[in-house]
């Protein structure tokens, strides 16, 4: 049987999530952030929980913006290199979506390097969050079962296909600051006291899925939405947990979803600082992924 190491990219929240999962011996490739003339790797010496309070306050925020930036060459292929020298036969790599950035590009790049001493499957989870972590920590799990690389990469496939992040940027602020809104649509959106439900792409992309008025509309609207993608599915099928930069909207979104039925089964998971630096920290949302039932095809 092939011996195979799990690792994720810092963006996965792997570290931010229940404890228990960081048992499973997922190796985290660390991207970088920039932010008050600091550098940190994500995950090291930078609480998300007072990074994105020192965002909500921070003057002048246009001309000081978080920075990220990819993984260094090096620290790639110390990640790649360890694995080798531990006897691993395979690496399974879940990235950051390629729509955010280039680091998927940079890991598939730097494992030709390692080609002829290693097999590498790296996965481009086309998400971000817990959501990408999430991918990575049921693969690790199905490697504790003794299930192949083929296998489990069948099962990732089917669960991406399914996997949603939606939720609610209350303030555009840092969307505009990022060059994600611009021009007329900015000053449209402030104007109007717009604030978009946002959702992944099937490329990938963060983008708007609907833009609604006032921030309470907005994430009633995102209840709906949650509500409809799950449909009649049991509980047990499915994990579903709340996904925030800071607490204001959150706490909101907790009063509303009672009204629609929605009640998660998996505990919060903050948002990654590299992925929230560029919505800022006034989002709050929904983290889904499907749980294959036996008498679900694998293969659709």
């Amino acid at each position: 049987m092939a011996k195979i190491k799990v690792m994720c990219t810092s963006t996965g929240c792997i570290e931010y999530a229940p404890e228990r999962y960081r048992q499973l011996g997922i190796d985290i490739i660390r991207i970088h952030i920039f932010f008050n003339d600091k550098e940190y790797l994500e995950g090291i010496g930078l609480d998300p929980v007072d990074f994105y309070a020192e965002l909500e306050t921070l003057e002048d925020p246009k001309n000081h913006l978080p920075r990220t930036g990819m993984p260094e060459t090096e620290e790639i292929r110390a990640h790649y290199q360890k694995a080798i020298d531990e006897g691993y036969d395979e690496i399974m790599v879940f990235a950051i979506s390629s729509g955010c950035g280039g680091t998927y590009d940079k890991l598939c790049l730097i494992a030709k390097e390692y080609e002829d001493k290693i097999k590498f499957n790296i996965i481009d989870t086309k998400i971000t969050c817990f959501g990408e972590g999430l991918l990575a920590i049921k693969a690790a799990e199905f490697v504790k079962a003794g299930m192949s690389s083929d296998e489990i990469l069948k099962e990732i496939r089917w669960m991406m296909k399914r996997q949603v992040f939606m939720g609610v940027d209350g303030k555009l602020d840092y969307l505009i600051y990022n060059g994600r809104l611009k021009g007329g649509k900015a000053f449209m959106g402030q104007m109007l006291n717009i604030c978009p439900v946002v959702h992944f792409s099937d490329a990938g992309e963060i983008v708007a899925l609907e833009s609604v008025r006032t921030q309470k509309k907005a994430l009633a609207r995102t209840c709906q939405l949650i509500k409809e993608k799950i449909g009649d599915r049991a509980p047990e099928d499915y994990l579903l947990w709340h996904v925030y930069t800071g607490p204001s909207l959150i706490k909101v979104l907790e009063e509303l979803e009672g009204k629609y039925g929605i009640k998660t089964n998996h505990e919060a998971v903050i948002m990654s600082p590299v992925s929230g630096a560029h919505n800022g920290p006034w989002l709050a949302g929904y983290g889904l992924a499907f749980l294959r039932r036996d008498d679900e095809p694998l293969e659709d």
